[in-house]
């Protein structure tokens, strides 16, 4: 029956703690654009690569 004094307000402090990250998370806005990351895995046209710069282009390639 003691622990119950323990494990209350820890409970306690672990929902208010889920709380907070989520209102952090609302603020953020990390929660706006659900839909543009589950389509971007569907496409095909490289476009998770923009920043990839590994190859080079075809016009730019040295005979």
């Amino acid at each position: 029956m003691e622990i119950l004094y323990l494990l209350i307000p820890l409970s306690a402090l672990l929902v208010l703690l889920i709380l907070v990250v989520f209102g952090w998370a609302l603020h953020a806005g990390q929660f706006e654009d659900l839909e543009r990351e589950g389509e971007r895995i569907l496409r095909d046209d490289g476009s998770a690569f923009d920043g990839d710069q590994s190859a080079p282009a075809p016009g730019l390639q040295n005979p």
